[in-house]
């Protein structure tokens, strides 16, 4: 099996998200890889800036990213979990599964650990899947973590 030195662990702060955390984290642990917590702001420019002046798209711009520092420190804080690993974390705007692809490509991510929500059906359609287009394209070997909130129930 390939050295697992880097591990990107992407995160949007749900429940998901959360439970994928700990596999990260112990992956981390059993390989004494870096483990490199990700979240990936949408870039709201590109859905609304045709309907808002720029002085506030600017405002709602530096507000977003701001409220993402204060979670992503606060997600940190709270996961006592980390130990002696070492970490670090980083902030993207765009596209998510286009940026975590992109970004574990740039670093040399060996590996990527991230959670998934299990949608199906319409919602699926609608909302699509991060952790599905991830899996698909990154170059690394991709974990998904499925949440244990609901039992899988066959079609």
């Amino acid at each position: 099996m390939k050295d697992i030195k880097k591990i990107i662990y992407p995160t949007d702060f749900s429940e998901p998200s959360r439970t994928a955390f700990d596999y990260a984290v112990s992956m981390a642990k059993m390989c004494g890889a870096q483990l490199e917590i990700l979240h990936v702001m949408f870039d709201e420019t590109q859905v609304v800036s045709f309907y808002l002046p720029q002085v506030t798209m600017q405002n709602l711009s530096v507000d977003i990213e701001e409220g993402a520092k204060k979670e992503m420190k606060k997600f940190v804080e709270e996961s006592g979990e980390l130990g002696d690993i070492e970490y670090t974390y980083t902030l993207k705007k765009g596209t998510p599964f286009v940026e975590i692809i992109k970004h574990a490509k740039e670093s040399g991510a060996d590996m990527i650990v991230i959670g998934t929500h299990g949608r199906s059906g319409l919602e699926h359609v609608l909302f699509g899947s991060t952790a599905e287009k991830v899996v698909r394209k990154a170059s690394c070997p991709v974990l998904t973590i499925r949440s244990n909130q609901e039992d899988f129930k066959l079609p």
